[in-house]
């Protein structure tokens, strides 16, 4: 009966063993899978550093192309305000001598002799030739100021 007890014995030890052997093979399975698990992390964090430092470099190139095409624009919103000056500048001097023009053609002041005189008497022949010289437009630099 004793070689029972200690073959019973004996059978419960190697299933302690076995028991033991499967449960530090699962532990280190487990630090194996954690061990690659905290690797995949580091590799997602680096990935996303790597994404974000493109990202704001990518941002700071918009940016500068952004300052760029600003100041383009705001001169070229400034030269447009001078063409519209100088349209309308120009479209006032159109209508007036539209209006010389008329006069002249319903023949008031015509002596005769091929001029058209307005009231101080300067031929209009004369201010029809002038009308083919450009205007020169008075500044503030021209008088020093």
């Amino acid at each position: 009966m004793a070689s029972n007890s200690s073959s019973g014995s004996g059978t419960s030890t190697s299933i302690d063993e076995v028991m033991e052997q499967r449960k530090r093979k699962r532990m280190l399975s487990n630090r194996e899978s954690a061990r690659r698990s905290r690797q995949r992390k580091q590799k997602h964090l680096d990935d996303l550093n790597a994404q974000l430092s493109q990202l704001r470099k990518e941002n700071g190139e918009v940016a500068a192309a952004l300052s760029v095409t600003t100041q383009h624009y705001l001169g070229v919103e400034a030269e447009n305000s001078v063409l519209r000056t100088q349209m309308m500048e120009l479209s006032n001097r159109l209508q007036a001598l539209n209006e010389i023009l008329s006069c002249v053609n319903e023949g008031g002041g015509n002596d005769g002799d091929g001029f058209f005189y307005d009231d101080g008497m300067r031929p209009w022949s004369m201010m029809m030739g002038m009308a083919n010289q450009p205007m020169m437009m008075a500044s503030v630099d021209m008088y020093g100021y």
